[in-house]
């Protein structure tokens, strides 16, 4: 009989399904892209695109229901870079899916569509699931594409290569490739109290309240950088690690890595240069966080959908 959360991996067989950017279903066929990939892509017929003005994705809005998806005839009058362009993956019926950067300047295009970032694309449920994991996933590439457009090595301009997927310098040969920059975030728990440990960034919204977090660094482990960022941030010092979920985060590319972590100590010592606040909470004021209305009166849970509040869902509904 099981009677630790460290045994299991219960409530839930894979529980990052159920946080938010998780929902892409294209094919990427990653092994298969060449240099020919994106031109074959956008000369197919039934291609749709995501339209993209820096990190915001552009919105139709049609007698009350935004749709995100172009055509190549419907981009053209937005001065597309198609130099830019990403192949995200293939869609069921065998249509391409891509994401466009646009170069309209973002005044006017505020006049015809709907500007929104990821966050808020989330926050406000603007796009279907499907097409927010999607969205996740052309931001972060966009992201990195702009982000190295000189070599790192010679200064030179770099080229997009395999569909967005890969940048080479035409002078010297380095090649680039996607980054994705790991994120521990851990909740760590007092087992023999029947609580966990919560923290409030200077950043965050009135009241709310979320696990804590931070990078991984070079040569660490998982289970080191939650133990590490726990110790740093709060003073306590935890034990056993269970990894339970992960989260696309592109912010602008970022993995969330969730854990829950034993807690060893109980006196908190708060880096107050991280966090405004950091205490324990109960099981009855966690369930209370998770049903109270983030505008409210009194702690809060963070956002629906983001790993942290799965973190917290899942203990609050794990039985022993």
């Amino acid at each position: 009989m099981t009677h630790s959360l460290f045994d299991t991996d219960a409530p839930h067989g894979e529980p990052s399904r159920l946080t938010a950017f998780t929902g892409n279903r294209l094919d990427r066929d990653a092994e298969h892209r060449t240099e020919d990939s994106l031109g074959q892509a956008l000369a197919l017929g039934g291609a749709t695109i995501l339209a993209f003005s820096g990190n915001r994705l552009l919105l139709k809005e049609n007698e009350g229901t935004l749709d995100p998806l172009f055509d190549r005839e419907e981009l053209e009058p937005l001065l597309p870079d198609l130099a830019g362009a990403i192949l995200l993956g293939m869609r069921q019926d065998g249509s391409p899916r891509l994401a466009v950067p646009v170069q309209r300047a973002a005044e006017e295009l505020s006049l015809l569509f709907r500007l929104t970032d990821p966050r808020s694309a989330l926050r406000d449920g603007l796009v279907a699931e499907e097409v927010l994991g999607e969205v996740a996933q052309a931001v972060s590439l966009l992201h990195w594409n702009d982000a190295n457009r000189f070599c790192g090595k010679c200064g030179t301009r770099t080229e997009s290569r395999l569909a967005g997927y890969k940048r080479i310098c035409p002078a010297c040969a380095h090649m680039m490739f996607p980054r994705t920059d790991p994120v521990v975030i851990m909740l760590t728990v007092d087992e023999a109290r029947d609580r966990v440990l919560l923290g409030r960034g200077h950043h965050f919204t009135p009241g709310m309240y979320s696990a804590l977090a931070g990078f991984v660094e070079p040569a660490e482990t998982i289970e080191d950088a939650v133990r590490r960022e726990t110790r740093e941030e709060s003073g306590i010092v935890t034990g056993r690690v269970r990894y339970h979920a992960s989260q696309p985060w592109p912010m602008p590319h970022s993995l969330m890595i969730g854990c829950y972590a034993e807690a060893l100590s109980e006196d908190i010592r708060i880096d107050t240069q991280e966090l405004e606040d950091c205490r324990w909470f109960s099981r009855a004021e966690v369930v209370a966080m998770l049903a109270a209305d983030p505008a409210g009166e009194g702690p809060s849970a963070p956002l629906r959908g983001a790993i942290a509040h799965r973190l917290l869902r899942d203990w609050a509904e794990w039985r022993r």
